[in-house]
């Protein structure tokens, strides 16, 4: 019964840290962190086909439609994206982005880089 308790307060404490950044990001608007991209088609979470040239990208909870300036933190290039899918799950990476999305900011050959987001719009 401990162990048992204790799960559920882990999950607890883990499903309020992910709400505590969804809500500071609401609030100050940017967010840092890494992120990836992917190419393959697929459907996304809106329903919408994913579309490895269009200029879009997944994020863990930003309304679909919201568009987010990502800036590459190694070279400085940016790009403006609309989230339609939900994403990236991997520890550390805060946003997928479209193979073409990817590109304009120079990150295809390494995979993922830092970046910073900022939210334009919602």
């Amino acid at each position: 019964m401990k162990k048992f308790i204790m799960i559920v307060c882990a999950c607890l404490i883990g499903s309020t840290a992910a709400i505590t950044s969804g809500a500071a990001l609401a609030k100050s608007s940017t967010q840092r962190g890494i992120a990836s991209f992917y190419w393959k088609p697929q459907p996304t979470a809106s329903g919408e086909r994913f579309n490895p040239n269009a200029l879009t990208a997944a994020h863990k909870y930003l309304p679909f439609g919201s568009r987010v300036k990502v800036t590459n933190r190694r070279n400085g290039r940016s790009v403006i994206v609309r989230i339609n899918d939900r994403g990236p799950y991997i520890r550390g990476r805060i946003i997928d982005l479209s193979r073409r999305a990817a590109g304009v900011i120079g990150m295809r050959g390494s995979g993922i880089v830092p970046v910073t987001i900022k939210v334009l719009s919602r």
